[in-house]
């Protein structure tokens, strides 16, 4: 009844709906999930499921809700969510998790992202292997398939609402006025509730202007990526506009966030997990812990340095959240960010939220009277040429021909290569001057058919050069 493999990704579940991933998919895939890795580890199957605002989720939720019924598991159901939320609802009753979302893929495509009680990842090293086998197997013995509906609804909207406020306290802050991008996803339900009243919290002193914010999976207005410059063009122009503080960018399932500044320039994310990073540091040395945060190894390397000055150690790590997220309970780290946007809280059981993130950002402006590029320009002293995405056929080629490249031209330059997550070549350490410091990482995506390519030098027209070269030596491989 067909290959699961195609669907099965590094640390979640994805495809195009029916051709690749249908409801008989999605079934198997829940009973496997039960009797795999929930029943491998807890005693208590029980399972909370939630979807984004996909046409497709209703019936594929349904789906894996009895296959999870029939291993044996009670299932929970959420509704929809963002999913920050289900992790939320996750940690909040305990019970292991399944969203269905595919993030920022186009209305065609779904998928689902597993976790453990308390939002522990579920990824290719933590289980999820083991739900592609005993899944397949399911799939290729229809006879085995057994059919059990029925879940219970629960709302945890009010109460992940209250969390996040209990986390950033933005009650006392300074007025702001913020235009939040919702892209037609989640964050059209959450951000209301959450900086606004609709969960019956009282009102906090920040005016939402929304843009997009009416759910619809078919994202009718741009795409719910904003890690692409053009899916935030008009939150840019609508900040500027409006006189804003600043914006907000979210994706389709809400979990990442991308900050404009009041000038329509968008913030490196690089930026905001230093400020975060330092902000969720004080907070715990101030009680005597010495703190730790992670960042993906694409992250800018003022990172790193600007939080060793503050006398926080830090931790790279590969990029993905299943990877992160272990990372992040084995340091008992405070933080973690990710250049493409996510942002991790232990406070927030380890796991990733964009609306958290960007509460982080409200707190910081409100006890700061400078405006946000101001406080961002003091965290972003070097070049990036933000994540370019090359298709290409042979990805170990491509890989071996972008080092021969750079090797050939001088091989006596003393370029560092670091396999921790594709491939980095940097010039950087501290006995080479900082004008001719550089680093460029390029590595296979985890969701896609494609290599990305990111650099950082001191210097725009550095990381120009080496933006050229890079392709230079792609398009002879």
């Amino acid at each position: 009844m067909g290959d699961l493999s195609h669907i099965f990704k590094a640390y979640d579940i994805r495809g195009v709906v029916p051709d690749q991933f249908d409801a008989v998919r999605a079934r198997v895939i829940g009973q496997a999930f039960v009797e795999t890795v929930v029943r491998s580890v807890e005693t208590r199957t029980s399972v909370v499921v939630g979807r984004d605002m996909r046409s497709t989720g209703p019936e594929l939720a349904a789906a894996f809700a009895e296959g999870a019924r029939a291993a044996g598991a009670v299932v929970h159901d959420v509704g929809l969510c963002s999913t920050d939320e289900l992790y939320f609802a996750s940690g909040h009753l305990q019970a292991a998790g399944a969203m269905f979302t595919a993030s920022h893929n186009p209305a065609e495509y779904n998928g689902i992202k597993l976790c453990l009680p308390g939002a522990r990842p579920v990824g290719q090293d933590t289980g999820l292997r083991d739900v592609e086998q005993r899944a397949q197997e399911l799939l290729d013995d229809p006879a085995s398939i057994v059919s059990v509906g029925g879940c219970e609804p629960v709302d945890v909207l009010g109460a992940y609402a209250a969390h996040l406020r209990g986390l950033v306290d933005l009650a006392g802050s300074r007025p702001l006025r913020v235009v939040v991008d919702a892209g037609n996803g989640m964050a059209g339900l959450t951000v209301p509730a959450v900086l606004g009243d609709a969960a019956g919290l009282p009102a906090l002193p920040v005016e939402i202007i929304p843009l997009f914010f009416e759910l619809d999976g078919r994202f009718p207005n741009h795409e719910a990526n904003p890690i692409v410059p053009a899916n935030t063009a008009a939150l840019q122009t609508e900040v500027v506009r409006r006189g804003a503080d600043l914006g907000l960018a979210f994706d389709g399932d809400a979990d990442r966030c991308f900050v404009i500044d009041e000038r329509g320039h968008r913030v490196d994310p690089s930026v905001l997990t230093a400020l975060i990073g330092l902000r969720e540091s004080r907070r715990v040395r101030a009680h005597g812990e010495q703190p730790v945060v992670l960042h993906n190894l694409i992250t800018s390397r003022f990172v790193p340095e600007v939080l060793a000055r503050d006398g926080v150690r830090t931790v790279r790590t590969r990029v993905g959240h299943s990877f992160i997220k272990t990372l992040m309970a084995s340091e008992n780290a405070v933080f973690g960010g990710e250049h493409s946007g996510h942002y991790y809280f232990r406070d927030f059981f380890g796991a990733d939220s964009g609306l958290l993130a960007a509460m982080h950002v409200l707190s910081a402006l409100a006890t700061d009277t400078r405006p946000l590029s101001v406080v961002a320009g003091e965290l972003d002293p070097y070049s990036r040429s933000g994540e370019i995405d090359l298709p290409v056929q042979d990805v170990e080629a491509a890989q071996r021909a972008l080092i021969d490249g750079f090797r050939a031209d001088d091989p006596a330059s003393g370029l560092e290569l670091d396999t921790l997550d594709g491939v980095m070549i940097s010039h950087w350490d501290d006995d080479i001057a900082s004008a001719d410091r550089w680093w460029l990482s390029i590595r296979p995506s985890n969701t896609e058919p494609l290599l990305r390519l990111n650099i950082e030098a001191a210097s725009t027209e550095a990381v120009h050069a080496r933006r050229e070269k890079a392709l230079a030596a792609l398009r002879r491989h």
